[in-house]
């Protein structure tokens, strides 16, 4: 599900990571973080895929969304 098609993988977890967001799931985030950074995902598109993850979710997905760059920064550590 998560191969290269007509949407790239890395675009993929973007999503899927967005979703796991919007639906406050922490045990997704850490998933798909990781599987982001195994992809080369840079922190700029993770900031710009958060910024839309919060204007969609307000601040409840603002709390998963400071989650999610905690574990990429730790995870990329």
């Amino acid at each position: 599900a998560m191969a290269d098609g007509a949407i790239n993988a890395k675009n993929k977890e973007l999503m899927a990571l967005a979703i796991g967001i919007t639906q406050h799931c922490s045990g997704c985030i850490g998933f798909h973080v990781k599987a982001l950074i195994r992809l080369a995902c840079s922190r700029q598109e993770l900031e710009e895929m958060l910024a839309v993850c919060v204007y969609m979710g307000g601040g409840p997905a603002l709390m998963y969304a400071a989650e999610a760059l905690s574990a990429f920064d730790e995870m990329s550590a």
